[in-house]
């Protein structure tokens, strides 16, 4: 590995305007393709093989004039203080509001809530829905003007009027200050790190590059494969972070190999051929944990993890590949100033530049600090974790919806209203589909699921049933007493399945509940018996992965332990900010309410394969120097020395990457920040710099211990670049049109 790498930075170096011009054609056509490609749908979410989503599946069979309709808007009036929606002006108002709507441009439907008996029992408030032709992302600007217009008009006559539903959606728009503010932030990073503008500037660009061109692939995917602006969002948050830790972390090898006396070309293939073997297994690690959210056989999340892997596929290629080419184009410049000083102006040639003979940098006195005290470092980052991971018992899942937006928003207002004026369970209805196909006596069976349904407690009204074309499926709306995410609905959709069997064993009928709680409910046992399994590969993939490259069985398993203890953590963070509500303003977090139900294994997969990446990166330079003869002791000092403050750098830019994407106004993508951004600062500063190390002091020669039996089957994949350094004068040699191939023959060893 360490041998083809080498010969990959080499080859990148020499041929760097082809390698340049390539990956410019590959970001304009990404660019041009996204740009000509249509917008994608915002999809539902969905679980094959639950129950809700094989009873929306039969609607979508049985009733599909019912879901050929596109966007929706719902009106929500409310009359003066002291007066009624119904009283005579207040009911001109409304008419003549939705009179100018009727007939407009993409709008299906107006309901008339005087006809439809849309008005609260106090008659104070009411509400209208607008069905249009065009989902959501088709809806023209003046369709959604003339809605805007139309809800002014009736506010100028006096009454209040919010818009709910999904005709004000709109896709996450990118580029907020928030987001702006954490790459600014990655950039003082950077410069504070390598002590060079150029440098700092290569790294953010080459990431950016690779950032640009996944994000084009996924915005011109969108159609084909269904996917969301959420993929394209946590692509871009993922690509951009790990893009700027990887062209560090090589950057930073690049440099360490030019101070001690390597030529450009010869510096950019050693750091390409150790620090970029790091970088692949690394990003192994991240593609690995990402990809394996597929186990859980929810397709929005599939995708996600797809669209993730596809983003740290391209960092890692951008980072072997254009990286080390534009090394050649400003090779001298990326040096810090006291290598361009030694060198003197215009040396390619430099001498190695001695170390300073003064105070030892902060990675070496931490790690001597830890050599010396394992025991209480330690005690202590374990039990403050664990702390902080407290709350994570108290941990509740839910779909998020209008009740989660800010209230500044009119959907939220919207919500609110509905729920002063017809109860907190009129925003969560549930849908029983009850299905006669089987057997024969549709109005009979459908009688007794309306008895048996109102019969459950908590149920505060049911409509009466809707026939297919076919009548032989029946649709009734059941309205609980309680707000959608509460405990008490969720138990309610429980009740009314364990009412319903009795009679779907009497009848014959297939009786199915659905609607969002119900789907939230399915999703989260789904989840719940999924993620054993998801563990179970993604963490055994990625120990045995581990193991390869350390050469080790205690490390992975060390590697792993650690990092339950910070995504623990991270779950704790969550709770307090989203349940309980603390620091909430602090972070832009204006309502509280259950975590989203994908979010816990949409966070261990992500934060597991970004964990790995720090454990790659700090240990690699512990187990180079081992390797070398260093006491295990002096090992743990010689990665800190030499990775401690790239890695910390590293963790810095993904942690203010991260968090600029709490600004957003999706609750998605804000609790992917918070969760995130935690997860990595107690990763990378207390399991990977305090933990880790104290593990290590105490097991000694122990922790690179591998039973020969494993050492025989397993391959060596060099990461150190042991067989490297052998090959380097013969390598060095081969003439500028060698393409880089496998090394074979004469490099193995």
């Amino acid at each position: 590995m360490a041998t083809f790498l080498y010969r990959i930075g080499r080859w990148a170096f020499r041929r760097r305007r082809l390698v340049g011009g390539l990956w410019l054609a590959v970001l304009v056509l990404a660019v041009v393709a996204a740009a000509m490609a249509p917008a994608g749908e915002e999809e539902d979410l969905s679980m094959p093989g639950t129950e809700s989503q094989k009873a929306f599946d039969l609607l979508d069979e049985r009733f599909p004039q019912s879901n050929s309709q596109g966007a929706e808007a719902r009106l929500v009036f409310r009359a003066p203080d002291g007066q009624r929606v119904t009283a005579r002006e207040n009911k001109a108002a409304v008419e003549d509001m939705l009179g100018s709507l009727d007939g407009g441009d993409q709008v299906s439907s107006t309901t008339d809530p005087f006809e439809t008996g849309a008005v609260s029992e106090d008659g104070t408030i009411a509400y209208s829905t607008i069905t249009y032709t065009a989902d959501a992302v088709d809806l023209t600007e003046p369709t959604k003007s003339a809605l805007e217009d139309a809800a002014s008009q009736a506010r100028d006559a006096g009454l209040t009027v919010e818009i709910g539903g999904s005709a004000l959606d709109a896709e996450e728009a990118l580029g907020g200050t928030t987001e702006i503010i954490g790459v600014a932030v990655a950039a003082v990073v950077l410069v504070l790190a390598l002590g060079s503008l150029v440098a700092a500037g290569l790294s953010l660009l080459t990431a950016l590059v690779g950032v640009a061109v996944a994000f084009g692939l996924v915005s011109a995917l969108a159609v084909p494969l269904g996917l969301t602006s959420t993929v394209a969002i946590l692509a871009l948050m993922l690509g951009l972070a790990v893009g700027i830790d990887y062209a560090l972390f090589i950057t930073s090898r690049f440099r360490d190999e030019r101070a001690q006396g390597c030529e450009p070309e010869e510096a950019a293939g050693r750091a390409v051929g150790t620090a970029g073997s790091a970088v692949v297994f690394a990003g192994a690690t991240v593609f690995i944990a990402l990809v394996g959210l597929g186990v859980v056989g929810i397709p929005e999340l599939t995708k996600m993890g797809m669209g993730g892997a596809g983003a740290v596929a391209l960092a890692v290629l951008v980072a072997l590949t254009l990286v080390p080419a534009l090394f050649g184009f400003f090779a001298r410049r990326i040096l810090s100033r006291a290598v361009r000083k030694a060198t003197g102006p215009g040396s390619e040639h430099p001498h190695p530049v001695p170390t300073a003979a003064g105070r030892p940098g902060l990675g070496t006195r931490w790690a001597r600090f830890v050599l010396r005290r394992p025991v209480p470092v330690l005690m202590i980052a374990g039990i403050g974790l664990g702390a902080i991971a407290l709350p994570a018992l108290s941990l509740e899942l839910g779909l998020p919806g209008d009740e989660s937006k800010s209230v500044k928003t009119t959907q939220r207002r919207a919500y609110d209203l509905l729920s002063e004026g017809f109860g907190p369970g009129f925003n969560g209805p549930l849908t029983v589909v009850v299905d006669t196909s089987e057997s024969g006596d549709t109005r009979a069976t459908t009688d007794l699921v309306v008895k048996t349904v109102r019969g459950v407690d908590g149920v505060a009204s049911i409509g009466d049933p809707v026939l297919s074309r076919t009548k032989d499926t029946a649709v009734l709306t059941a309205v609980p007493q309680t707000a959608p995410n509460s405990g008490e609905t969720k138990d309610l959709v429980q009740a009314i399945r364990g009412a319903v069997s009795g009679v779907e064993a009497d009848t014959g009928a297939g009786i199915l509940v659905t609607g969002t709680t119900a789907m939230n409910i399915d999703i989260s046992e789904a989840m719940s018996n999924a993620l054993i399994p998801y563990l179970t590969v993604v963490i055994g993939l990625a120990v045995l992965l581990l193991m390869v490259v350390f050469r080790s069985v205690l490390v992975p398993v060390k590697a792993a332990l650690g990092f339950l203890l910070s995504v623990g953590a991270a779950f704790g963070v969550l709770v307090a900010v989203f349940q309980w509500g603390w620091a909430a303003d602090l972070v832009g977090i204006e309502q509280t309410g259950p975590v989203m139900s994908l979010m816990p294994i949409l966070i261990i997969g992500i934060v597991f394969g970004l964990a790995m990446d720090y454990e790659v990166f700090l240990l690699t330079r512990m187990r180079e120097a081992y390797v070398h003869g260093a006491s295990p002791g002096e090992a743990i000092v010689n990665g800190f020395r030499h990775s401690g403050r790239v890695v910390a750098a590293a963790a810095i830019i993904m942690i203010s990457v991260f968090a600029g994407f709490i600004g957003m106004s999706s609750p998605t993508i804000q609790t992917m920040g918070v969760g995130l951004a935690a997860a990595v600062a107690f990763d990378a500063f207390v399991v990977r710099m305090a933990i880790a190390p104290a593990v290590l002091a105490l097991l000694g020669h122990r922790a690179w211990w591998l039973p020969r039996t494993l050492n025989r089957v397993l391959p060596n994949v060099d990461i150190e670049g042991e067989k490297l350094s052998r090959h380097v004068p013969a390598l060095a040699t081969e003439p500028d049109d060698v393409v880089p191939q496998l090394p074979v023959g004469r490099h193995r060893r």
